[in-house]
């Protein structure tokens, strides 16, 4: 296939990388005005951002409870990732299978030649043939574009500031120029909020990108049209404790966990009924040409 770069994509991409990147110095900046003992936490903190980009891969399967699988395990769906992966001209990913009820699936991988492609049991029950197609081909596209590894790195940056919005008070004390960790915790509150605001509009921007990428792989946006509304339509039925347990894989899902508060605030993709419509006007594209 031909693909044709998302500028879009890209640009959201940089466009978020710079703004945290400037936010986190700021961020960085005023801290140390109020924590004593700050650059142990920041080496700390590094150490765990650069184990999270190289082992994120890993990191995000068992927190799925999730394992790679053989070919010999799973025939059917290594052979649909493998032609896929070769529409798309991609190396082909590591595939594993979580045993869950969810019908979801998400990549991961720091980049195109180390990526995993994880999907839920719940979603091999759920899809025919063409509709997994479908949404293997999304994940694809993910790690075409490039934006697991940028979705990695930002939303660790803004967990660090929440982790010193929770843990704030273990800091103790007050600074030597008379200011206090309550100071610190409310600045890192500021930088979690703009965090959380800037990771959600490019969440969202990156699902509609891997929409429309996904479709082109296969050539048939309908297929993963109907497999978005059958995977929205079946999360109401995945009993609630499914859902606490994988809500912090989120923003990873081809759809999101949408039931209860978490859900709600984290929201972090379009509405279903909205990447539908466009994939039918993609389709309508296509047709006339």
């Amino acid at each position: 296939m031909e693909w044709q770069t998302d500028w879009g994509l890209r640009g959201r991409m940089v466009l978020t990388m710079l703004l945290l990147g400037g936010l986190y110095v700021l961020f960085v900046g005023v801290l140390s005005l109020y924590v004593q003992g700050i650059l142990p936490i920041l080496l700390v903190m590094g150490a765990f951002m650069g184990a999270q980009f190289f082992f994120s891969d890993k990191l995000a399967l068992r927190s799925m409870g999730a394992s790679e699988v053989e070919e010999s395990e799973y025939p059917d769906l290594y052979r649909s990732v493998r032609r896929l992966s070769q529409q798309a001209d991609l190396p082909m990913p590591t595939v594993a299978v979580a045993e869950s009820g969810v019908p979801n699936a998400f990549a991961t991988g720091r980049s195109q030649q180390n990526a995993t492609v994880c999907v839920t049991t719940g979603l091999l029950a759920a899809l025919d043939p063409d509709e997994l197609d479908g949404v293997l081909a999304h994940e694809l596209a993910h790690i075409k574009n490039r934006d697991v590894a940028v979705m990695t790195i930002a939303s660790f940056l803004s967990t660090i500031a929440f982790l010193i919005v929770r843990w704030g008070w273990l800091f103790g004390g007050r600074n030597r120029r008379g200011g206090g960790v309550v100071v610190a915790i409310a600045v890192s509150l500021v930088v979690w909020v703009v965090s959380f605001l800037l990771i959600r509009a490019l969440s969202r921007y990156r699902e509609f990108a891997a929409d429309r990428g996904g479709a082109l792989i296969t050539g048939n946006p309908a297929a993963l049209a109907s497999a978005l509304a059958t995977i929205d339509g079946r999360m109401d039925r995945v009993p609630k404790e499914d859902l606490r347990e994988q809500a912090e894989m989120n923003a990873f899902f081809v759809i999101p966990i949408s039931r209860g508060f978490i859900g709600r605030l984290a929201r972090t993709h379009p509405a279903t009924e909205r990447r539908i419509e466009r994939l039918q006007d993609l389709e309508r594209e296509l047709a006339g040409r």
